[in-house]
C-alpha cells in the first residue's frame, strides 16, 4: 500500500492532489501523521481530496487506526488513516 507522510507544516491541497491520484490509481492509500498538527493537515486533505473526487461519482472512506513507527531510532505511535475509494 502507498504511504503518504503528512506533518505539520504540510499543504493540504497539496497532500490532497497527491492522496487523489494515489486513489485512481491503487484504489486506496494510508496517510501517517504524528502530533496534532500533522493530523489536522491529514484532515483536511481527505476533506479537500473528497470534494476533488466525488464529481466523478467516487466516495473516500476513511478509518483511522494507531501505528507504531521508527524515527531516528526512537518509536513513536503516529495515527494511520487508511483511505479508500467507494
Amino acid at each position: 500500500m502507498n504511504v503518504l507522510k503528512v506533518s505539520g507544516k504540510s499543504n493540504p491541497n497539496s497532500v490532497a492532489g497527491a492522496l487523489t491520484g494515489v486513489v485512481k490509481e491503487n484504489g486506496n492509500v494510508e496517510l501517517q501523521a504524528i502530533g496534532a498538527g500533522a493530523l489536522n493537515q491529514a484532515i483536511k486533505s481527505i476533506a479537500i481530496a473528497r470534494g476533488y473526487v466525488a464529481p466523478t461519482g467516487i466516495d473516500l472512506v476513511c478509518v483511522p487506526a494507531f501505528i507504531d513507527v521508527e524515527i531516528n531510532g526512537e518509536e513513536r505511535t503516529a495515527i494511520k488513516l487508511l483511505v479508500t475509494a467507494k
